[in-house]
C-alpha cells in the first residue's frame, strides 16, 4: 500500500498548478480552481475572519484570469456583514497583496 502511494507521488509535479492546490491563495489562484473561472462564486480576504469580521464576501461576476491563474483581473458586488454594499460590479482589489479563500467570512 504504501509502495502504491509513493508510486503515485512521483507522478505529480513537485509543486502543484494552482487550480490543484487547496491552500489559502491570491484571488486569481482561488478563482481559477472553480469552473467557469469563479463566476458566482463567493471569496472572502482570511484577514477578515483572523479580525472576527464575519458574513463578509465578494460575489464575484465577471474574470479574466491569465497566467495559468496566477494573475488577471476580477469584478464583483461587495457583501458587508450580509448587505450588499456594490450596486453595480466594480473591480475587487487587492486581489494579489492578500490571501484568499472561497466562501464567506
Amino acid at each position: 500500500m504504501e509502495r502504491t502511494v509513493r508510486a503515485i507521488q512521483g507522478l505529480l509535479p513537485s509543486t502543484l498548478p494552482p487550480s490543484l492546490r487547496t491552500t489559502p491563495a491570491n484571488l486569481y489562484q482561488i478563482l481559477s480552481r472553480a469552473p467557469g473561472g469563479g463566476v458566482g462564486q463567493r471569496v472572502h480576504q482570511i484577514r477578515w475572519t483572523e479580525k472576527g469580521i464575519r458574513n463578509c464576501y465578494w460575489q464575484v461576476t465577471r474574470t479574466r484570469l491569465k497566467l495559468e491563474g496566477n494573475h488577471g483581473k476580477a469584478w464583483g458586488k461587495l457583501y458587508w456583514r450580509g448587505k450588499q454594499i456594490s450596486s453595480q460590479e466594480e473591480r475587487i482589489g487587492g486581489s494579489l497583496k492578500y490571501k484568499w479563500s472561497a466562501g464567506s467570512s
